[in-house]
């Protein structure tokens, strides 16, 4: 499914000041948070995709590369892996804890932290070809990371139990202790926090709620991705502890050097070697692009270092889909080896030449004229 506009996802226009933005999340998170609707898949994903699209356009220079470039400009591809590649949204439930205080439990020094801890975030290098910028790609990866417990679904409950509801604190993981004026809110001893207490753990996962696994997951790169940027898939890294929301996956890109090209931004480059005959008389020669060969006119006269252009045959750019152009740097070559006929004709070359003096020579005998005379 393509990504929503952000400001379709709040229900705001383009305009929109700040105060509104926040009332505006404010609002759709509070009717989707997990804490209010536990086992609501399409509620969590409102409220996530709210939490993304707050904390792009509640950032001023992420609005404004928002607003020009699209998601582009940030870093989200359109696809359902949620990719991120240019900076992280951070965890959704931080911000929303950032945002609206207490409402759940607490504010940041006294929230109900629940039994489920978040999985860690992990990393994997992904090394592609030069030539996969073009189209962009899908690669396939294995990675090993702690998975849900099949036995227990990742709640670390055994199977048909569930988890009773703290009776000191009534769920909340927090006493409030009133003296005088002040009310002081401490984590619950008795259920360590969590407001609830597990009497039978899965024995499979000894009430971790996951164990050790690999997993094949699908990563879509999109064209003109950088060596070095990242792609961020949301959920994809290890599993909670105890139900707790995964972590994310972080794909780094690595781009292969390749034999012959070398990229800058949406441009390559490349070396390509003449004769000096085909230098003095021009030429018609075969070079290489990166989508195969093509036919490229050599001007007569032309020295070493002169570049010529292939417009659109360097690699789209990752903010849209113009391409950028492929530079051919010349470098003449002169034979070592010459045969008695080469010589021959070369001498009458050189004698017909006389005293005649080339454009170059003359300014570069005029510098040296200038230095030190």
């Amino acid at each position: 499914m393509p990504k929503r506009d952000y400001y379709e996802v709040l229900g705001v226009s383009r305009g929109v000041e700040v105060a509104e933005l926040k009332k505006a999340y404010r609002k759709i998170a509070l009717e989707n948070h997990p804490d209010r609707n536990p086992g609501d898949s399409a509620a969590e994903e409102r409220f996530k995709g709210a939490s993304e699209a707050y904390s792009i356009l509640s950032d001023p220079d992420k609005r404004r590369s928002y607003d020009r470039f699209g998601f582009g400009g940030v870093g989200a591809s359109g696809g359902q892996s949620g990719f991120q590649d240019f900076g992280d949204l951070g965890n959704f439930t931080d911000l929303f804890n950032d945002l609206f205080g207490d409402l759940f439990g607490g504010g940041r020094g006294g929230r109900r932290t629940g039994r489920g801890q978040r999985g860690a975030d992990l990393r994997y290098n992904l090394d592609i070809d030069l030539t996969d910028v073009l189209e962009g790609m899908e690669a396939q990866i294995r990675i090993p990371k702690m998975r849900p417990c099949e036995t227990c679904d990742g709640s670390g409950v055994r199977p048909g139990t569930r988890p009773e509801t703290c009776g000191r604190c009534h769920g909340a993981g927090q006493v409030v202790l009133q003296q005088g004026f002040f009310r002081i809110s401490r984590p619950c001893e008795q259920c360590a926090g969590a407001g609830e207490i597990v009497r039978e753990r899965c024995p499979e996962c000894r009430g971790a709620g996951r164990s050790e696994g690999r997993q094949n997951i699908r990563v879509k790169v999109p064209a003109g991705i950088d060596d070095g940027m990242r792609l961020r898939l949301l959920g994809e890294g290890e599993a909670g502890i105890a139900g707790g929301p995964p972590g994310d996956l972080f794909v780094v890109i690595s781009i292969r050097d390749h034999p012959l090209f070398e990229r800058e931004g949406s441009d390559i480059h490349c070396q390509v070697p003449i004769s000096f005959v085909q230098a003095a008389l021009g030429d018609e020669i075969e070079v290489p692009t990166l989508e195969g060969k093509v036919m490229l006119k050599v001007p007569e006269g032309s020295q070493t270092g002169k570049t010529l252009r292939l417009r659109g045959k360097g690699v789209p750019s990752i903010r849209n889909s113009a391409r950028g152009d492929q530079l051919l740097h010349i470098f003449v070559e002169v034979p070592t080896k010459m045969t008695k006929r080469q010589r021959e004709l070369l001498a009458e070359f050189a004698e017909e030449s006389g005293t005649e003096v080339s454009p170059v020579t003359r300014g570069f005998l005029e510098k040296l004229k200038d230095l030190f005379d």
